[in-house]
């Protein structure tokens, strides 16, 4: 079990996912790399599910696409059987199932997060399973640097436009010292209105006043 851990560790990627207020907010940097080799400069990892749900992917690529499509199909049946959205944490469940029936099998390291009738939520999940929720939660090899900035400049109660900053500076942050994450980097914000990514302008506005 350590060992498989250690090795999606050294998969590459910085993700990093904040509860706030008043919605939620994913980023996550664009290098897809095999080892030392860089495969990919603007790799997706932030996932749209539904207009109220997304999900950032680390570690196998396949991996994490295979559980992407799976959350997407059944999202879409969750709707259409019970005439409203799929919960976060049904959502959450459904993937923890997913990758805990894999044994392991499936290396791929996920953070869901959204907005219900409930509020927003983001939960983490390992390659086994593992369900865990979160305010604050950052994943790949490049996390422990991002955690450098977010356990000291992020604060719980605080909105999305106080916390964006603070989520570009972490994810910048990785991207300067960690290896396998870099290039550039993608922010998806979801609030009671839905889904959207933010576009290049707005990122680079974000970074240059951070």
């Amino acid at each position: 079990m350590q060992e498989n851990i250690e090795k999606l560790a050294l998969k590459g990627t910085t993700t990093v996912g904040v509860v706030c207020t008043d919605g939620v907010i994913l980023s996550s940097d664009t290098r897809v790399t095999m080892g030392y080799f860089v495969a990919h400069k603007q790799g997706k990892k932030i996932y749209q599910i539904d207009d109220h749900i997304a999900m950032t992917i680390s570690g196998g690529v396949a991996d994490a696409q295979y559980v992407v499509e799976i959350l997407k199909v059944n999202a879409k049946l969750y709707k259409l059987n019970n005439g409203r959205p799929m919960p976060i944490k049904s959502a959450s469940r459904l993937v923890s199932n997913v990758l805990f029936s894999a044994r392991g099998g499936l290396m791929a390291q996920i953070l869901v997060g959204g907005v219900d009738s409930t509020g927003p939520h983001v939960f983490s999940l390992d390659p086994f399973g593992s369900l865990t929720e979160e305010n604050c939660v950052a994943t790949g090899s490049g996390s422990p640097i991002a955690y450098g900035v977010l356990e000291d400049k992020y604060k719980e109660g605080s909105t999305i436009k106080e916390i964006l900053p603070v989520v570009v500076r972490a994810v910048d942050s990785a991207m300067k010292r960690d290896i396998a994450s870099g290039n550039n980097f993608d922010i998806a914000v979801i609030t009671k209105d839905g889904y959207r990514s933010l576009s290049t302008d707005e990122k680079k506005a974000i970074l240059g006043g951070s």
